[in-house]
Formats: structure tokens, sequence, C-alpha cells
């Protein structure tokens, strides 16, 4: 269930494999569901605009999309916690980063696994 959005600079390299196996123990845990729910997508983005423009400027903007019904202190803690995860896993010092957990409305997300 939950759908966790990753999207970079382009040649921004880090470990996203190993970020996700330790994001998503940690995402099981606090929402109560299985590692095995959890599914991250990655995505490059080819062209954006940092700040004044400035070149070497990079960003990591992450968004993890959870079903209703979680108080906002988990989810505060949630964002808390996987910030953590991308500040251990994406290097350099110009590099910005954000977090943002959203809510899936459980009346109409639906899912299948074949």
């Amino acid at each position: 269930m939950p759908q966790i959005w990753v999207e970079h600079s382009r040649g921004l390299a880090f470990d996203r494999r190993g970020f996700a196996a330790e994001l998503h123990p940690v995402v099981a845990e606090l929402i109560d569901t299985t590692v095995e729910a959890c599914k991250t997508r990655f995505r490059t983005v080819e062209e954006e605009f940092l700040g004044d423009g400035e070149p070497g400027r990079s960003a990591v903007y992450l968004e993890l999309r959870i079903l209703t019904g979680r108080p906002p202190a988990l989810r505060t803690e949630l964002s808390r916690r996987a910030l953590a995860l991308l500040e251990k896993h994406v290097p350099g010092e110009r590099v910005h980063l954000a977090v943002n957990v959203t809510e899936l409305d459980r009346d109409v997300y639906l899912s299948a696994a074949r």
C-alpha cells in the first residue's frame, strides 16, 4: 500500500536500492504494514531550476503516500525518519532534500497484486 515516489536531480548519484531497503522497514513499522507492501519508484528530473539557478545544485523530493487515518504525529515521525535516511544516503553539499507524507483516500484507493 505505501506508495513512495522519489524524484531526484539528473546526475545525482546515490544508492537508491540501499535507501529503499532501509526505508521500507521503517515505513512498515510506523504505519503497521509489511515491507512487502511498500513500493518505491525513482524518477530522474530532466530539467529543474533550483534557487537562483546557480549550477551545481541538486534536489531530492520524496513523497510518501499512505492510507488516511494516521495521526499527524505519526506522519511527522515518518517524515523525520525518511529525511534522516535521505541525509544518510544522498551525498553532496549543495543538495536540497524534502519529504512530504500525503494520504490516499481509503474509500477510493484500489490495488491488486498478481
